[in-house]
């Protein structure tokens, strides 16, 4: 039994040991975003039920700005 353990507990190391690694991920800039954009002269779709809109007239798209959060320390 304790031979099925410690090979057990090997495999998770090997495993953990070989598992690819994933990149730091940067944020997200404002020029990354893909949002619809309103003009004047557009149509307004009337859509019934469920479909996909593909060239919505979007007024507002919402906080896409950042600001920097600051916590207390607890002391």
């Amino acid at each position: 039994m304790w031979t099925y353990l410690i090979v057990l507990l090997i495999s998770y190391a090997v495993s953990y040991a070989l598992a690819p690694k994933p990149p730091d991920a940067a944020p997200a800039t404002l020029s990354e975003f893909d949002a619809p954009t309103a003009d004047e002269g557009k149509p307004i779709p009337v859509v019934f039920g469920t479909v996909f809109v593909n060239s919505p007239n979007v007024v507002w798209y919402g906080d896409l700005g950042t600001a920097p959060i600051y916590s207390d320390s607890g002391k």
